[in-house]
């Protein structure tokens, strides 16, 4: 789809007149901007003479069943808020592929900061400690929802989810023949299901959760809203957690890693503290297994940029981003076998 194209389904009447129907408070008209990223559903601001607002929508073109489930953010979002957890208020969802191409949700324009650099570099060194305390309150706060109470109980499968984790990645990995083998993924493939931990929990998990899929308050240490839930689901929360605390294991190229940082100098909680307030606020004695939920992270995220490099490849992903981004591929493969050695 065109820009030009794009820009008049999104200033055009079909919009203007859905909002009027289903967006309490709204007057036009709408001009619309995209908001920078690498958002897979396509975000943009919609300016009105009123109040601003927040669409998010599929992108064009041929999409894999459930893929960019615009309709899954929206639901969870719209219980959490209800919870009191910090999310952006929905106002609507659209499921009408005629209105503007594709299905899409309004939600509200929130004021705050995004973070882009996890080392906080710009910001006074003696404030660093108190976003990441944030980060982790806010974390801690997601995995102690009660799913079931606040209408999410049908919003994932309860249970084995790093097992049907690891079955569906090593399906998707070997599949795709034209991103070719690596010996460090074949290893992992075979490594994986002989080392899962015992027992097992189901909580909402964010599947994305880093800090610049946060915002925080324009001028506090505080999370006001955590967005990008396109990978939620149920699952288990020390999958999700170690994801995210697996910045301290990441070169500062990937994911916003920190490995490497000076982070007494940068006045930055190391990770044993911050595993200990995570345990803390959860309820927890320590995580046993840390090790392997970074190593199955790191796995999973090999098999996202392996299928990336399978889109390239196949002509279907030409952006500069996805060439860069698949090029990292045998770095994180690597990094994922290290983490499976020290696992054992």
């Amino acid at each position: 789809m065109s820009k030009v194209s794009l820009q008049q389904e999104l200033t055009g009447e079909g919009l203007a007149q859905w909002m009027t129907a289903n967006v309490e408070g709204f007057e036009g008209p709408i001009t619309a901007e995209r908001f920078a990223g690498g958002q897979s559903n396509p975000t943009f601001k919609l300016t009105t003479p009123t109040r601003n607002y927040v669409l998010r929508r599929k992108p064009s073109g041929h999409l894999l069943k459930g893929a960019h489930a615009v309709e899954r953010e929206a639901c969870v979002m719209n219980a959490l808020h209800g919870a009191g957890f910090p999310v952006p208020r929905i106002y609507g969802l659209c499921q009408d592929d005629a209105v503007i191409g594709s299905w899409f949700y309004v939600m509200e324009m929130m004021e705050g900061r995004i973070i882009w650099d996890a080392t906080l570099s710009k910001l006074p060194a003696a404030e660093r400690a108190a976003y990441f305390d944030a980060m982790n309150a806010t974390m801690a706060q997601l995995h102690r929802v009660d799913y079931a109470a606040i209408g999410l109980g049908d919003y994932g499968r309860p249970g084995a989810y790093v097992e049907r984790q690891v079955k569906r990645w090593s399906k998707q990995y070997f599949e795709d023949e034209a991103a070719g083998r690596n010996a460090q993924m074949d290893l992992l493939v075979e490594w994986m299901p002989k080392h899962l931990p015992e027992g097992d929990e189901t909580s909402i998990v964010h599947g994305d959760y880093r800090i610049d899929n946060l915002m925080f308050h324009p001028t506090e240490p505080r999370v006001i809203a955590v967005l990008d839930w396109e990978l939620s689901t149920l699952g288990h929360p020390l999958a999700d957690f170690a994801y995210h605390a697996m910045m301290y294991r990441m070169p500062p190229d990937i994911l916003g890693g920190i490995m490497g940082v000076d982070l007494a100098a940068s006045q930055l909680p190391d990770e044993a503290t911050y595993v200990r307030n995570y345990c803390e606020r959860t309820g927890r004695e320590g995580i046993d297994d840390l090790d392997f939920y970074v190593a199955f992270n790191m796995f999973r995220f090999a098999a996202i940029l392996h299928g990336i490099r399978g889109r390239v490849l196949r002509g279907t992903a030409s952006s500069a981003e996805a060439v860069a981004l698949s090029s990292k591929f045998e770095r994180v493969a690597e990094l994922a076998w290290g983490q499976a050695q020290k696992a054992r």
